[in-house]
């Protein structure tokens, strides 16, 4: 008898090109697991008035239905965004999105800091490709919560479609030098960063736990349908830890 079908929806920026690909190769080996996606309109990343006016929750909302429509068991928000808004946006969007679709949702960065709260960090690098004052107001967002910033690598990128150019050897070259100041776990943090593949590899080579935001609401997605995170393999330490 077959098992019976999980379907992830999530909701993917408009201007992204590399988590789609990304969350596919992840959950290619989970034979009942499929992912689903729909996008609302994103194409700059700045603190300027008409680039956080792209995170109202209506276009998202009408995404997050388009997906339900689909009959989906979940629905993620694959984005960063509140790590400048505050992460109280992402605790209220996943509210309506609930209230509006029926369907329990998580985002990247929800899951990315209930990761960071089960494994007592304190003491973070991030690595990103936003401009200076994003990068900052994440940082102290951060501090917020308890959690300090020991070293930080941003690249002064607004064009979101921009990220996903960036190269693996420029990746590599920012997680490398945070991980000099040995912060308890890095954090490649954008969702339109080809990173999530390297991250077995940069662990290994570091030491250091890497969390890429793609694969964060991954994580919480499986985990909120009963599936065992374990059974993603080679995409890091992440997805080792049982459920």
């Amino acid at each position: 008898m077959s098992q019976p079908r999980i379907r992830f929806g999530i909701l993917t920026p408009s201007s992204n090109t590399a988590l789609e690909p990304l969350t596919c190769a992840m959950l290619a080996d989970i034979e009942p697991v499929s992912a689903h996606f729909s996008r609302f309109r994103v194409t700059q990343i700045s603190l300027e008035p008409e680039a956080l006016g792209q995170f109202d929750d209506r276009p998202i909302l009408a995404a997050a239905k388009l997906l339900a429509d689909a009959k989906v068991d979940v629905i993620g928000w694959s984005g960063t965004a509140a790590g400048w808004l505050g992460f109280e946006h992402d605790i209220e969007l996943c509210r309506r999105i609930e209230e509006s679709t029926n369907i329990p949702a998580t985002s990247s960065i929800l899951a990315l800091n209930e990761r960071l709260k089960e494994d007592n960090i304190s003491k973070l690098g991030l690595v990103s490709p936003y401009v200076a004052d994003v990068q900052s107001r994440i940082i102290e967002n951060y501090q917020g919560i308890g959690i300090s910033c020991v070293a930080e690598s941003h690249l002064n990128i607004s064009d979101n479609f921009s990220f996903a150019e960036v190269s693996q050897a420029c990746l590599t070259d920012q997680v490398e030098a945070v991980a000099k100041e040995i912060p308890q776990a890095i954090v490649t943090y954008c969702t339109n960063l080809n990173a999530a593949h390297l991250v077995t590899e940069w662990e290994s080579k570091l030491g250091i736990p890497v969390l890429d935001t793609t694969a964060t609401v991954v994580w919480k997605m499986l985990r909120m349908t009963g599936v065992d995170p374990r059974e993603v393999r080679g995409w890091g330490s992440l997805f080792r830890q049982e459920a």
